[in-house]
């Protein structure tokens, strides 16, 4: 296991060194989003503008027009509300090549209480023209992505969680932007996931697998530009979808396929996330268990769709 603000630390110092136009912004957090090594040996390459969000947009907004690619380093709740004028203003309007990279999104920051725990981050970002959103869900895809979206011209919106996650990818994975990856192939039920919880999903796949139910699981990496493809297929295919995130189930990952599915006019799609409801300080598991995100719950609710049981 390992925390994706660490895969953020590692792959931001290796794109620095080979990239001198590559930044980081500070927001005076370095510590806990892991770019104190940045700092330290690219320190022409580094700003710290102390705890004001809504600065570091600005700067970042204003390296971009100098040919940079700044990358704002802060915690989710402050770099999606906090920041989110400033966003919309001064990165998104103009379609700026700013990168800000999150770390404490979701429900992980666990001990550190709701006032940390972003559950509406990457919902809010979604809103935005021309914005691009990232959920990587372990070490490697992490690294991957980001480097991704250092090689993306545009707005980019990078979530990480703070706890240490399992290991689902190899470091020779590569991802895409905007292209999901098939996980688990089956033809009874679709699950679509991203971020932490993708280990939880993974589990309820073994669970459904032990049941005698084939569940195809997509990583839905990239909230936006969603892969409509993708969704469409597990849609016309299979017509069974749970989608599972540590984001409110308002405006998060299950929105996005529900819109799809409307589109189409066909599917069942059930939501499994945060139900609307502000997180407390507590262990991750037992939050996510609160809102009924669990690898039996997840697999329970994919069951009840095969089955048509209740």
């Amino acid at each position: 296991m390992k925390a994706l603000r660490d895969a953020f630390g590692d792959e931001i110092l290796a794109l620095g060194r080979e990239n001198p136009n590559v930044y980081v912004v500070d927001c005076d957090i370095g510590k806990s989003c892991k770019t104190l090594e940045f700092a330290r040996q690219l320190p022409q390459q580094h700003l710290n503008v102390g705890i004001a969000e809504q600065n570091a947009a600005g700067v970042s907004a204003g390296l971009a027009t100098c040919g940079k690619i700044p990358f704002v380093s802060t915690y989710a709740a402050f770099g999606s509300m906090r920041m989110c004028e400033q966003i919309r203003q001064e990165i998104c309007y103009p379609r700026l090549n700013v990168k800000i990279a999150c770390s404490h999104g979701g429900l992980t920051p666990a001990n550190d209480g709701a006032s940390h725990q972003a559950i509406e981050d990457y919902g809010i970002m979604r809103t935005l023209p021309n914005m691009t959103i990232l959920v990587p869900c372990d070490y490697y895809s992490c690294r991957s992505l980001i480097r991704a979206a250092c090689q993306w011209d545009g707005p980019v919106y990078l979530r990480f969680t703070r706890d240490p996650v399992p290991f689902i990818y190899r470091e020779s994975d590569q991802f895409e932007i905007g292209r999901a990856r098939t996980v688990r192939e089956g033809g009874d039920v679709a699950i679509i996931a991203a971020g932490a919880v993708m280990s939880l999903a993974l589990q309820a796949c073994d669970l459904l697998h032990s049941q005698g139910i084939e569940a195809r699981l997509l990583d839905m990496h990239t909230v936006k530009p969603l892969d409509t493809a993708a969704v469409t297929a597990a849609i016309q295919e299979i017509g069974r979808v749970v989608t599972v995130e540590d984001h409110n189930i308002i405006n998060g990952i299950g929105s996005a396929v529900c819109e799809v599915a409307a589109g189409l006019g066909r599917g069942v799609v059930k939501r499994m996330g945060v139900q609307d409801q502000f997180g407390e300080s507590g262990p991750y598991f037992d939050l996510l268990e609160k809102n009924g995100v669990t690898a039996q719950s997840i697999a329970d609710t994919a069951r009840s769709l095969v089955t048509g049981e209740n």
